[in-house]
């Protein structure tokens, strides 16, 4: 099944003043395809360039997103792995805008088939409740915002530190008192801790009952991870430390961690994924997904992913909870209080808002 032309939207939906690195973000900085295919048939992705994460921006994936076009157009879109094989081979990393090229063949091939994604992938759907993520702020706003969402009724909450480690102990003691013991919290340092302020923060947490730390220190600080582990109370997750399968052998084996994050948006999308789980559903290690800032398009074949892949047993699928002004979507997955559900569409069962798109700026390769 030949591609015959692919769209490029430039996808920005308006959320609440978002702070990073570089500035304040208004807009999600997202971008939509539709691959098309002889048929009739399209598939859709979506990505989310998040710049201080995985060092891409909307505008690099554009750029990159009419070079993929032009190399895909002409060439069968159902066979997956040739066509991720002919990105990697013209560009290294990229793995944002990868992702929605991935997932947009995923969407086709799972359409031409005449059934869901997770069905097509040889999953079954369970129950996937997502937590909610607290921004680091001062410890009176943190706790604040932990008692609204219990009172909500939020079971699970993951919250952001990595500032300062005497303080950040400090806020969650204050938000462990607030929410009481039943509360599932996780943590997020960011990559904001040194190894002696990361040990001194967790020995600190000791009784708190904290489920796990998400990635303590910075990436080039790896070889830290395996005594840090050794001598934490709290268990620690790997995720901007692990990109692709390779990373997650080499910290699997090295015992650096206790769980794997996995993102589409760092893996390259769904194909990188499974790889990933499946690694390490040999080595017995449960893993978490997560997002950028995507829409429900994304959100919606990160759950179809979910359903396929048992070993992802922690689900941090907040985003559009969390500041969205705006949903540019038709169909897909729905929150039922904090847990997600999706039709039995074929495919994703999601799509873009003819309306929205209407509004945004578009290529066609």
């Amino acid at each position: 099944m030949k591609i015959e032309k692919i769209d490029i939207y430039r996808f920005s939906i308006r959320i609440e003043p978002f702070a990073i690195a570089t500035g304040t973000m208004h807009f999600a900085q997202n971008v939509f395809i539709r691959v098309h295919a002889e048929g009739g048939l399209y598939g859709v992705g979506e990505c989310s360039a998040f710049p201080m994460i995985v060092g891409e921006t909307q505008e690099t994936c554009l750029e990159m997103a009419r070079n993929f076009a032009s190399i895909w157009k002409g060439k069968d879109a159902l066979d997956i792995e040739s066509r991720l094989h002919d990105l990697d081979s013209f560009a290294a990393k990229n793995t944002t805008i990868k992702s929605a090229f991935d997932m947009a063949l995923y969407d086709l091939a799972a359409k031409h088939a005449g059934l869901p994604l997770y069905r097509f992938l040889g999953g079954t759907k369970r129950a996937v409740e997502t937590d909610m993520t607290i921004g680091i702020a001062q410890t009176q706003q943190m706790v604040d915002a932990a008692l609204k969402y219990k009172g909500q009724g939020a079971r699970v909450l993951k919250i952001k530190l990595g500032k300062d480690a005497a303080e950040d102990a400090a806020r969650m003691k204050a938000i462990r008192k607030a929410v009481g013991e039943e509360m599932i919290l996780r943590i997020d340092a960011n990559q904001g801790w040194s190894f002696e302020d990361a040990l001194y923060a967790l020995k600190d947490m000791d009784r708190l009952n904290i489920q796990f730390c998400e990635q303590p220190m910075r990436t080039w600080y790896d070889d830290y991870l395996t005594l840090l582990r050794s001598e934490s109370p709290v268990r620690i997750m790997a995720d901007e430390s692990c990109y692709n399968h390779h990373d997650a052998r080499r910290l699997i084996n090295s015992r650096s961690c206790d769980y794997l994050n996995i993102k589409l948006s760092k893996s390259g999308g769904i194909h990188e994924a499974l790889k990933i789980h499946q690694l390490a559903s040999d080595e017995g290690m449960p893993c978490m997904i997560g997002t950028m800032l995507e829409s429900r398009i994304a959100l919606s074949a990160t759950l179809h992913l979910v359903y396929a892949c048992p070993g992802i047993t922690f689900f941090d699928l907040d985003s559009c909870l969390l500041g969205f002004l705006e949903d540019p979507v038709k169909d897909g997955l729905r929150y039922e209080g904090f847990f997600l559900d999706i039709d039995e569409l074929p495919g994703i069962g999601a799509d873009a808002d003819e309306a929205f798109l209407e509004k945004c700026e578009r290529w066609t390769i």
